[in-house]
């Protein structure tokens, strides 16, 4: 059984913009499209750790403000020549809440 917790309104968060949700362990990205798609990363660039929320969203990819590395956000996994990955959690909107899920969020790994 899924545990969706309800972490803001979809207007909270900008079109091609992203916020921040702390949680125990460690920060999630949450991305949202030019098509009001939502999207939750892991909030570090494989690369050098820069704040994927901070970069640029275009597509349905976000380019690292650090060092313009590209990252798929249906993915995680970095495009281009470059090599990585970041987690994905699953996200959804539902009634204009942009919705986490807890259960999956509960049982990652703590790096």
């Amino acid at each position: 059984m899924t545990d969706w917790i309800d972490i803001a309104e979809l207007n909270d968060v900008p079109q091609r913009g992203a916020r921040v949700v702390k949680t125990a362990h460690g920060c999630v990205a949450v991305f949202r499209t030019a098509e009001d798609e939502v999207f939750a990363l892991d909030n570090a660039c494989p690369h050098k750790k820069g704040p994927l929320a901070e970069g640029i969203v275009h597509g349905k990819a976000v380019t690292c403000p650090l060092h313009n590395w590209a990252i798929s956000l249906e993915t995680g996994s970095v495009m281009g020549v470059d090599e990585g990955q970041v987690s994905t959690y699953p996200a959804r909107v539902q009634d204009g809440r942009i919705l986490l899920d807890g259960t999956f969020l509960r049982a990652r790994a703590v790096a």
